[in-house]
């Protein structure tokens, strides 16, 4: 259904790139048509794959986030479980960023070499296995160490998504930005809802809780796998997965382009945001009166509003020559949100939890933006790892720095200050990285 959906939308077929018996006809024209193979043939029409390569990246995008919001929803219990100070479970919360930055800048590299079907299968394997590792590792150490290999496949995974989305549906951008941004947005707060009463109805152990999930990472390797299958590396000529390790004449110098940089620090800013209020949220819920079940809904109600805007903002984004006014809007929203969280965030709490939700889909935005700033499949790759990479990065400090004012203050005043303040960088960078320009003229000016 949402592929015949997609297809609607342009009234084009896409064809999918498998391996087939036959050798590939040469094209007829000088014109390569969208859907074609990465080698440049034409491909036959197979409407199976086309579906089964959209439910990959639907599954694919609900498993980008429980890993983390799931950890979310049992923070507490989980430092009382393994002896964590307050300054710990902050570097826990800084994990997630961490590993995409560190493992981010590697995928494209990956993806030049196995390609990017291979690479996001390995992916979900690795959200599997350390998923079902981390609740039982019995250390901080060997807890942080599972969670890491989850959040590396993760991590590969965010930044080839807007790669698989420029390769195989060049034509329906928006869309499919929206598509698996809805999903991650759905998987998101599936996890912070649900986790809570999974475990009371599991035993109540938190261990039982967290691993519950890999289940849902398991499944997504499946329809992977026939992508994956005799996949043989590409060139970096014919691959826009191509890493920025290479000097392809296609290939821009991300450095170079200023829109890179003000991606990259819009990126960073929106995904402190977004770690410190998955990770700490629930927190100044509990702290401010309520209960954890009801903590772990508000966590959910914020994620759940990425589910119908994250489809929403990308294909407005899309038809807009400049985004500055929905990063502003975004903003505002989030502005107001850490404002009730100060004042009134027991009684206000619904509010508040709606508002810091749409301030959250600066996420959305922002990938959109990686697939609008550059024109060619290479330029989306190198901008998709430099920006993630980068922006990740950046967003380390930020839920550490939450964790260690949250317990030398004994309040959320310091920390909701410093949210707030990181908001007014994050709406400039956004404006900035919204205009109508491409990283390609960029580098070469």
């Amino acid at each position: 259904m949402m592929a015949l959906m997609l297809s609607k939308e342009t009234g084009t077929t896409t064809s999918i790139p498998i391996r087939g018996s036959a050798e590939p006809k040469a094209e007829t024209g000088p014109r390569r048509e969208p859907g074609t193979g990465p080698e440049g043939g034409p491909l036959a029409t197979r409407t199976w794959t086309t579906r089964l390569l959209v439910v990959g990246i639907v599954l694919a995008a609900l498993n980008l986030r429980p890993a983390i919001t799931s950890l979310g929803a049992l923070l507490e219990e989980v430092r009382d479980g393994l002896g964590m100070s307050g300054a710990v479970a902050g570097l826990l919360t800084s994990v997630p960023p961490l590993c995409f930055a560190v493992f981010g800048v590697m995928a494209p590299r990956l993806a030049r070499r196995f390609g990017p079907a291979a690479v996001v299968c390995a992916g979900m394997a690795a959200i599997t296995a350390g998923l079902v590792l981390r609740p039982y590792a019995g250390t901080t150490a060997g807890f942080l160490a599972a969670s890491a290999l989850a959040l590396m496949g993760i991590a590969v995974s965010n930044v080839l998504m807007p790669v698989i989305v420029k390769r195989w549906f060049p034509d329906r951008v928006g869309s499919m930005t929206g598509l698996y941004s809805m999903a991650l947005a759905l998987g998101t707060s599936v996890a912070a809802a649900a986790t809570v009463p999974m475990t009371d109805a599991l035993g109540g152990r938190w261990q039982t809780g967290l691993a519950v999930w890999a289940a849902l990472a398991a499944v997504a390797v499946l329809p992977w796998i026939p992508f994956v299958r005799g996949r043989e590396a590409v060139s970096a000529e014919s691959d826009p997965a191509a890493g920025p390790g290479r000097d392809e004449p296609d290939g821009p110098r991300i450095t170079r382009s200023g829109t890179a940089w003000a991606l990259a620090v819009f990126f960073g800013l929106q995904a402190t945001a977004a770690y410190i209020t998955m990770g700490w949220m629930p927190q100044i819920f509990r702290d401010a009166g309520v209960p954890a079940g009801t903590a772990g809904v508000l966590l959910a109600v914020t994620m759940v509003m990425g589910v119908p805007l994250a489809f929403v903002i990308p294909r407005l984004a899309t038809r807009l020559p400049h985004q500055g006014p929905i990063v502003a809007a975004l903003g505002v929203c989030g502005l107001a949100g850490y404002a009730g969280l100060y004042w009134a965030p027991e009684r206000g709490a619904w509010a508040w939890a709606l508002l810091l939700g749409i301030s959250n889909c600066a996420f959305p935005l922002a990938l959109t933006l990686v697939g609008m700033r550059a024109r060619t499949g290479a330029g989306v790759a190198r901008l998709s790892a430099f920006a993630q990479s980068a922006g990740y990065l950046l967003s380390i400090p930020g839920p550490l720095l939450v964790g260690i004012l949250y317990q030398r203050s004994g309040g959320w005043g310091l920390p909701l200050a410093l949210m707030a303040a990181l908001m007014v960088p994050q709406v400039v960078a956004g404006v900035l990285a919204g205009r109508n320009r491409t990283v390609e003229d960029e580098a070469a000016r």
